[in-house]
């Protein structure tokens, strides 16, 4: 459900197809019990060039006290597709009002920074 409802948001901002790159974070906190009702959240925080950060938060509800829990954050990385070449595309530029979306876009730099430098460490220690 995260993966999905990450990509509605992603689809929407590029207007295009777009692929998992990749799952950066995914923290549970909190379990969702059996006929609790599930609502996801989903934001870009971010856009690089091809590829944007979503974010995700996902809350349970207790249907009889209407009693809601933050049980799930996830962060997901997207690449936008051409529909015809099936090749990455330019992602329009996010446009941030409030403070709330520019610390997000801040921290998803940061995350990227620290993705990145795994990535090409990976690809080091593989050599």
């Amino acid at each position: 459900l995260v993966d999905i409802v990450a990509a509605m948001a992603a689809n929407r901002h590029s207007n295009s197809y777009v692929v998992t790159a990749s799952v950066d974070y995914i923290d549970f906190r909190n379990p969702i019990n059996v006929g609790e009702i599930v609502i996801l959240k989903s934001q870009v925080n971010r856009v690089f060039h091809t590829s944007m950060e979503v974010g995700v938060k996902v809350f349970s509800e207790n249907a009889l006290t209407g009693e809601k829990k933050h049980t799930t954050t996830a962060y997901v990385t997207f690449v936008a597709i051409d529909e015809f070449t099936k090749m990455p595309k330019p992602v329009p530029p996010l446009i941030l009002r409030s403070a709330e979306e520019k610390r997000r876009w801040r921290e998803a730099g940061e995350r990227r920074k620290v993705r990145l430098a795994m990535r090409f460490k990976k690809r080091k220690s593989q050599d």
